[in-house]
């Protein structure tokens, strides 16, 4: 049997179309319809990622509710909020309840599809030794595009999928401007240029959290953000 997901969702049609993709892909699916279904059966047992709405039956902020309540109950499990809310508010508010990523419903089936793999496979590359030729080090930075991991000056940036492929786009090339638009092809993301921003500032945050002197992340004004060549060999 495959990997187990929960699908949190609480409308029907959407739910299934779902489950009815990820099972052709091999996994095993369950799916709930409010958080009190799904705590019920995760307290029972955990599945191996987590996609949930926000707005769950009468709950408004349901999802939000559900992801710090599986927070407590695990700080690894990937949990991918997956909703029409594309708010800067919503996204900075499921990023910071603890999820691993925040898509919207407009995103494709195969970018989804990735996304999750995307997951699973940083859960077992943790696993494993990095390998050289997945490495790229940039001054203090060193980032494994395999295990998706990132560390600055030997601590570990505590990255989502979309803000590590973010900071991979910029340092692979330091010095060259990377606009909003090459950003979210990075990504794998559709967003605006407030969700961009966003990002970016919440990118530095993590990393001035290890780092109060962290500058290497440049905005170059009305033309979008570079690794900043002075600070590569810092």
């Amino acid at each position: 049997m495959g990997r187990r997901i929960a699908i949190v969702e609480d409308e029907p049609a959407i739910r299934e179309n779902y489950a009815a993709v990820l099972r052709r892909q091999g996994y095993e699916v369950n799916t709930y319809t409010n958080r009190a279904e799904a705590m019920q059966a995760f307290h029972t047992r955990l599945p191996d990622l987590v996609l949930l709405d926000i707005g769950l039956e009468d709950e408004v902020e349901g999802g939000f509710d559900l992801c710090r309540d599986l927070r407590t109950l695990s700080h690894y499990l990937p949990i991918i909020f997956l909703t029409a809310h594309d708010s800067e508010f919503d996204t900075v508010s499921g990023l910071r309840l603890g999820a691993d990523d925040y898509l919207t419903k407009d995103i494709s089936m195969p970018h989804l599809l990735a996304r999750i793999a995307a997951l699973f496979r940083r859960i077992e590359a943790l696993r494993t030794p990095p390998l050289a030729e997945n490495v790229i080090t940039r001054g203090s930075l060193l980032i494994d595009s395999y295990r998706l991991t990132a560390t600055w000056r030997g601590v570990a940036v505590e990255l989502t999928l979309t803000e590590f492929w973010i900071v991979h786009a910029l340092a692979r090339f330091p010095g060259h401007v990377k606009h909003r638009e090459q950003l979210m092809q990075e990504a794998n993301v559709l967003v605006d240029d407030s969700t961009i921003t966003s990002h970016i500032k919440r990118i530095r945050k993590k990393f001035a959290h290890i780092d109060p002197k962290f500058v290497a992340i440049e905005t170059v004004y009305g033309m979008g953000y570079r690794w900043n060549i002075d600070t590569v060999n810092c």
